[in-house]
């Protein structure tokens, strides 16, 4: 039977400033049910992509794809912060509300013509997101979807990546 994903969803006001309305995963993320169904839910909107690959931003993106991956049997690819990759990387920049971040990729993650899915926890205003697609894309990769727990609406990420077929299983 399935669970209101919404119940386990907890939304602190004035976090990390005031007027925003933090939303919080780890009561989801703490209830194997509720995490299993959206887990589940992923999982077969990868599958209708035939997913080769997942490929996830740092945190959070770790938690929503990881077991995504694990169910499909396909590969993980972190997008890590500045100095956190061992290895040869790609780099992408991105706007933050004040100045700019960067999201590394190792330049093996994705093979060229790899089908990908990004995953994350949460759509806001989707930079992290479109500079996760810019480094698949860098190396050459596909990216069939997008997939996030929650979405807020009003923040209009969904804009950024409208070329792309996007899951989210709740809104706010």
């Amino acid at each position: 039977m399935a669970v209101d994903l919404t119940k386990y969803v907890a939304s602190i006001p004035d976090f990390p400033e005031k007027g925003i309305i933090f939303r919080d995963l780890s009561p989801l993320m703490a209830d194997g049910t509720a995490y299993r169904q959206a887990t589940d839910q992923i999982v077969q909107f990868a599958k209708d992509k035939n997913v080769e690959m997942i490929v996830g931003p740092e945190a959070r993106g770790f938690i929503v794809g990881c077991p995504v991956a694990y169910e499909l049997g396909v590969g993980f690819a972190p997008a890590r912060k500045k100095g956190k990759l061992p290895r040869e990387t790609v780099k992408a920049t991105y706007q933050l509300e004040y100045g700019t971040s960067e999201l590394y990729l190792h330049r093996d993650a994705v093979k060229p013509g790899q089908r990908v899915l990004v995953t994350d926890d949460l759509l806001a205003t989707g930079g992290t997101i479109s500079a996760t697609i810019d480094l698949v894309k860098q190396l050459g990769g596909i990216v069939v979807g997008c997939a996030f727990i929650i979405e807020l609406d009003a923040l209009k990420g969904r804009e950024r990546i409208k070329d792309y077929d996007v899951l989210t299983l709740m809104h706010f």
